[in-house]
């Protein structure tokens, strides 16, 4: 089946708590997600949605949200923002099953994980430069 390029690049808005005791998770959000292949732009609307455009070949809505969700934010659960995310949850499945797209969100996941990883202060990074490491 062909598919038109820009069918296939999606533009969402996420939308967050607005109860949430940390006022500041739509900027905390946007660092996570910048770096994440298939993620082509992460913007803040306002302090509790942000906008993302993605490639549905290499990432869905259903696989980004799920990452924020583990990785502790808290999603808009009104009634209206179910039935929105349920219709593009189920119209970007169908999509990926019509291009024959079966690849899972694993990657998808781990790599939001690596770049949480990676922003947070913790022990485990060697201050020294790389040439230094060599000698002991």
């Amino acid at each position: 089946m062909h598919a038109d390029t820009e069918e296939l690049y999606k533009h969402r808005v996420i939308q967050f708590c607005r109860f949430h005791p940390d006022p500041d998770q739509v900027r905390s959000a946007v660092l996570w997600l910048s770096g994440v292949a298939g993620i082509q732009t992460v913007q803040p609307l306002s302090p509790y949605a942000l906008a993302v455009v993605y490639d549905l070949r290499q990432v869905t809505l259903h696989c980004i949200e799920r990452a924020l969700s583990e990785l502790g934010y808290h999603l808009d659960n009104s009634l209206l923002c179910k039935l929105k995310r349920a219709l593009f949850h189920y119209t970007e499945e169908t999509q990926r099953e019509n291009l024959a797209i079966t690849q899972e969100c694993e990657i998808t996941r781990r790599e939001v994980f690596v770049n949480r990883y990676q922003h947070l202060a913790h022990g485990c990074r060697d201050p020294q430069p790389e040439y230094w490491r060599e000698y002991q």
